[in-house]
């Protein structure tokens, strides 16, 4: 027989080993001889008791007992009760908290006050060091209780079922075994259990069918199970079956209890069943919350048939108190729009949200409104998952269900509609894992270089850490780990470059070692023709790992002056690059200040300057004190040429609502970004919001001659998985790559067209619709 349906035989008793766990089971059930725990009551508030039974045709003289309580699965006894007097034949001896209901202490021979057992303690029955009946698993700790519901050790009352005794308080205890249950505070039960110890017990009854429990009733309304702790079986339809991969388990639905406020579903964790979605399954086991999640451990599953397909529940966003749907099926019949995919590569997640969302403070000001914003983004998201916890999945799985390919890709801002599986709650949030593919809307194509007018084209891009010293060399080396990372990062550049044709670039996130863009524009005019472009050489520039760079095309701009640099004198700021350009064909010229000002990744709160939680992030005092002084030292002619006009580019670390680009425009500089591209303009995805980083600001003496502007994106929409970089990337995921422009780098580049000739209508770039932010 399993569990305790195997009890030993209160007269074998006196052969067992002195000790607490020193009993021995044995092999059949044989009538007590001796005292035994007859009804076990635990109630509500401190009603407990203990129902001591006297089988025997003699007296039993109480002298040298005790019930000893073992608590939260202890090894040693947490209280012990001392016993006394005699128990008459066919008698009982009731031992109750002394705080119990006075109807519970009437009935009491013996009460003790101190802190009594609970659901989850196990009782222990002796005479002297021998065991003589117990209850529960010393040494154990079932959670809640053993049993569930009215054969639960929790809030009810149990009456022995057969005239046994258990004396291996070690065993695993099944209450459906031993004991009847009464209900809760079921004080007329005590006194009512008799037998005949001079009788053989019989066998125990042939087991019953298990009391099918609703999954909605394990669920419960709350935000844990409200049968955690206890042993169910529950019935219902595979809907997800996710055991390879890591989750190791499948997720079972019934049909419902008509009940909203409770989820019908339910994880099973175990892996290597064999059940597919669409089984109709029995399910026994131990319902607990593993991370905030419902899950039942079973110790049984049964396959009963087919149950059919289980119809999703429709939802949409923002969810509503989404744990009244955990684990169930869901829907999402709305076309929803991808906003992020910077774990796509590590862990095969994608946001979505109703439709692109911008980072606040590129749309509204800092402050409340910026907050009030973001509060409504984070509502309006969706994260979808791959039914796996494995890293670096491979394949990588595209919103339709197929292997992301070359040819079967998705951008950021592209839809998809039906997105269908189960409602999990993994890693502290909501995540849905597919169970079948969604219909992918490519809503946003790559796009051909950007045409932005005039005769002169400049060009922003940051490199992403471009580093001819490797990390295998140098652990402090921020780019390529290896030769062969190292080129296929240079032609990914090299293609972007060469796609953009501008006759400047300014350049970002460089190596600060005096020959980095040397070598960058060796490999460009390897690919478009000798001397094709050049670099102006400034050699290393203040203490920075990475620096800004100007490189030209020779055949249409000469650098004329003196390159300049303006040192913000801290390490927090990377110097401003400044160079006058003239053009070959004339006597046109214009400055061009290439800049990365101090990042919102890391903390200024040692220059006095944390972040104010406004929207503005870290540092944001930092980059207005630069940008302020650089406009001051634009206006002193730091080229020594005499030229007014002054296009400042780069990722100046700052959305346009912030502080920094608001100096710039009371200054006169127009931001050509927002110009040209409106408050919808953006350059980069940061948590899944929109927003730009890399500008092109034109003084007020060359805003007239400005055609155009415009960001080419072919990064920030792209997956990293197109990226040079193979560190968290399986064999097919790595082969993704190719010798092109797309995912050179995490920030677009931006262009800008200039006739310096003659001012301009400004008829490039031309303003999208955008709708705003979400409200």
């Amino acid at each position: 027989m399993s569990l305790r349906q195997r009890a030993a035989a209160v007269g074998a008793a006196t052969a067992l080993a002195a000790g607490l766990l020193g009993a021995t089971p044995h092999d059949a059930a044989a009538a007590p001889s001796t005292l035994m725990i007859s009804a076990y009551l635990e109630g509500s508030s401190n009603n407990k008791a203990l129902e001591l039974y006297n089988p025997t045709a003699r007296a039993i003289d109480l002298t040298g007992h005790r019930i000893e309580m073992f608590l939260n699965g202890a090894s040693s006894a947490g209280l012990t009760v001392t016993l006394s007097g005699t128990v008459a034949p066919g008698g009982y001896h009731h031992v109750v908290h002394a705080s119990a209901d006075a109807q519970l202490l009437a009935l009491a021979e013996a009460t003790n006050g101190s802190g009594w057992y609970n659901g989850d303690d196990a009782v222990v029955l002796r005479s002297g060091t021998t065991v003589v009946d117990s209850l529960g698993q010393v040494g154990h700790d079932p959670g809640t209780e053993w049993g569930s519901e009215l054969l639960g050790t929790g809030d009810g009352t149990l009456v022995r079922s057969a005239c046994v005794v258990d004396a291996d308080p070690t065993d695993a205890f099944d209450p459906t075994a031993q004991w009847t249950g009464k209900g809760l505070d079921a004080f007329s039960a005590l006194g009512t259990f008799t037998c005949d110890g001079s009788t053989q017990p019989t066998d125990p009854p042939e087991p019953q069918e298990p009391a099918i429990v609703p999954i909605g009733t394990v669920q419960g309304t709350g935000d844990r199970a409200a049968y955690a702790g206890r042993d169910v079986t529950v019935e219902g339809v595979v809907t997800g079956d996710f055991q390879s991969g890591g989750f190791d388990g499948f997720f079972v639905q019934d049909a419902g209890d008509r009940d909203s406020a409770t989820s019908d579903a339910v994880f099973v964790y175990r892996g290597g069943v064999a059940v597919s979605p669409g089984d109709r399954v029995r399910v026994a086991g131990r319902v607990s919350e593993y991370r905030n999640q419902t899950q039942l451990s079973p110790t049984s599953v049964e396959v009963l048939g087919s149950g059919g397909p289980v119809t999703p529940l429709d939802l949409t966003l923002p969810l509503v108190s989404p744990e009244r749907h955990e684990g169930m099926l869901v829907r999402f019949p709305d076309e929803l729009t991808i906003i992020e995919y910077y774990n796509f590569d590590r862990y095969g997640e994608i946001v979505y949200g109703t439709s692109r969302q911008h980072t606040p403070t590129a749309v509204v000001e800092p402050g409340p409104a910026a907050q009030s914003l973001l509060s409504v983004n984070l509502a309006n998201r969706l994260v979808v998952d791959d039914g796996r916890t494995d890293q670096n999945p491979s394949p990588a799985i595209h919103p339709n269900g197929k292997a992301f390919t070359r040819d079967n890709y998705f951008r950021g801002g592209d839809g998809v509609s039906g997105i269908t599986g189960v409602l999990s709650y993994v890693f502290n949030a909501w995540k849905v894992q597919p169970t079948q593919g969604a219909t992918h809307v490519p809503a946003n194509p790559r796009p051909d270089v950007p045409e932005v007018g005039g005769d002169l084209t400049v060009a922003s891009m940051n490199v992403l850490n471009y580093f001819t010293t490797l990390r295998s060399d140098d652990p402090e080396a921020r780019g390529a780990d290896t030769v062969e990372e190292f080129e296929r990062q240079q032609a990914k550049i090299v293609a972007a470059l060469a796609a953009m044709d501008a006759d400047v670039v300014g350049l970002m996130e460089i190596e600060n070692n005096g020959t980095a863009v040397e070598n960058l524009v060796t490999a460009l005019n390897a690919h478009l023709g000798a001397d094709t472009y050049r670099a102006v050489n400034t050699g290393v520039v203040g203490s920075d790992a990475i620096i800004q760079a100007l490189i030209y095309k020779r055949s249409t701009v000469q650098p004329v002056g003196d390159w300049a640099a303006l040192d913000y004198g801290d390490d927090l700021n990377r110097p401003t690059l400044l160079q006058t350009f003239k053009q070959v064909r004339g006597p046109e010229k214009v400055n061009v200040a290439v800049n990365h000002l101090k990042s919102k990744g890391s903390s200024c709160a040692g220059v006095g300057d944390p972040d104010t939680v406004d929207g503005s992030g870290n540092c944001n005092g930092t980059r207005l004190a630069a940008a302020e002084r650089m406009i001051e030292w634009l206006a002193s002619d730091p080229t020594g040429v005499g030229e007014a006009r002054t296009l400042v580019i780069g990722d100046l670390n700052s959305y346009d609502h912030e502080a920094p680009i608001d100096a710039f425009v009371e200054a006169g500089y127009t931001d050509l970004e927002k110009q040209f591209g409106g408050e919808g303009a953006y350059s980069y995805v940061f948590d899944g919001m929109i927003g730009y980083l890399d500008y092109a600001l034109a003084n007020e003496s060359l805003a007239g001659f400005v055609s155009g502007s415009a960001a080419w994106h072919i990064n920030a929409d792209e997956s990293d998985l197109f990226d040079y970089d193979t560190t968290y990337k399986g064999a097919a995921e790595a082969d993704l790559w190719a010798a092109d422009p797309y995912r050179s780098s995490d920030h677009d580049p931006v262009l800008v067209g200039l006739t310096l000739t003659e001012p301009n209508s400004g008829r490039f770039g031309g303003r999208p619709d955008w709708g705003g932010p979400q409200r």
